[in-house]
């Protein structure tokens, strides 16, 4: 069977049967797992919240899947992004169309730059960029979680997160209480434009040969550095992106481990998707589905562990395990 099928029936499968053996009421936790989700405008909209930050960061691994670059930092990448925006929204003020733009692009722009990092490394020294962004993305982490504590200035700020950004450049909710804003529809629109350059221009057809056939691309005269710059930059500027909504849209500040799974998830949709933007658009609502559905009975049933956390670890293994080729 496919595994765009396979690991999330196994995902969901995991989870039922953690519920069988853990839950007080293993029944009611079922009903709860399966439909309370669609019930609550909260929980829907949380979950519509989630897929949207799915959609955006995993279209930006599947770019550099795509063109044979593995980007294991999104972790680092999306932090950053945060970080960055929510620094500026704190720092600057001015209208706040004005402010709000300025911190989107130095957002995707720090994350673009960070992943250039491993696109240079790549094309001087042959370094692999699946090595040198997750190395990255390790050392950043503690260094923003140090600015972050640095940054306690009066009793009103803490060491475990910046300030909060002013209302005026908060993105308004579309379904109250839940966080759902206009980056769903964002997103809808990133992965539908990312498809048709991956699919429908020059610049994605040569990309794929990069990924499936590197030493055809090389033969037919295909920049290697182009490749690598282009594909590795458009994925760290979507997975910055990514923290910036975070921030602007859902937790209004950018706090320590916020970014926590969001590029693993991310990595999931990619691979599972098959690094087809517009097929990461329903992988993304059903991982953000059992997600979400997962936390709540972990929550509801009192459980002493986060029973989505199990589930994604299930996903991405049964993602690593590989396929058996036929005889």
């Amino acid at each position: 069977m496919n595994k765009t099928f396979v690991s999330p029936l196994l995902g969901i499968a995991s989870c039922v049967v953690i519920i069988l053996f853990c839950a007080a009421s293993p029944f009611s936790a079922l009903k709860s797992l399966f439909l309370d989700t669609f019930s609550s405008p909260y929980y829907f909209g949380s979950m519509l919240n989630m897929s949207a930050f799915l959609m955006i960061a995993g279209t930006g691994s599947a770019i550099a899947i795509k063109g044979g670059n593995m980007n294991l930092g999104g972790e680092g990448q999306v932090y950053i992004g945060g970080f960055i925006g929510c620094a500026i929204l704190n720092a600057l003020h001015a209208p706040a169309p004005l402010v709000f733009l300025t911190a989107i692009i130095a957002s995707m722009l720090t994350g673009a730059v960070m992943a250039c990092v491993s696109a240079l490394l790549r094309e001087l020294r042959g370094a692999k960029a699946l090595l040198t962004t997750f190395l990255l993305s390790a050392a950043i982490i503690p260094i923003i979680d140090g600015l972050i504590t640095a940054s306690k200035s009066s009793d009103k700020t803490n060491m475990l997160a910046l300030p909060y950004i002013q209302d005026s450049y908060k993105m308004k909710q579309l379904l109250p209480p839940s966080p759902l804003t206009a980056s769903f529809f964002i997103a809808l629109i990133i992965c539908a434009l990312m498809w048709h350059v991956m699919y429908k221009t020059d610049f994605g057809r040569k990309l794929a040969i990069w990924g499936t056939a590197p030493l055809f691309a090389q033969y037919c005269g295909y920049s290697s550095a182009l490749n690598s710059y282009s594909t590795l930059a458009i994925s760290g500027a979507l997975h910055s992106l990514t923290g910036f909504f975070a921030v602007a849209g859902t937790y209004y500040t950018c706090h320590k481990g916020f970014y926590s799974n969001m590029g693993w998830n991310a990595l999931n949709v990619a691979l599972i998707s098959k690094s087809n933007p517009l097929m990461a658009i329903p992988t993304s609502l059903v991982l953000s589905w059992l997600f979400t559905s997962a936390s709540r009975v972990s929550l509801t049933q009192g459980f002493n562990f986060d029973i989505a956390g199990i589930v994604q670890g299930v996903i991405l293994f049964s993602i690593a395990i590989p396929k058996r080729s036929k005889q």
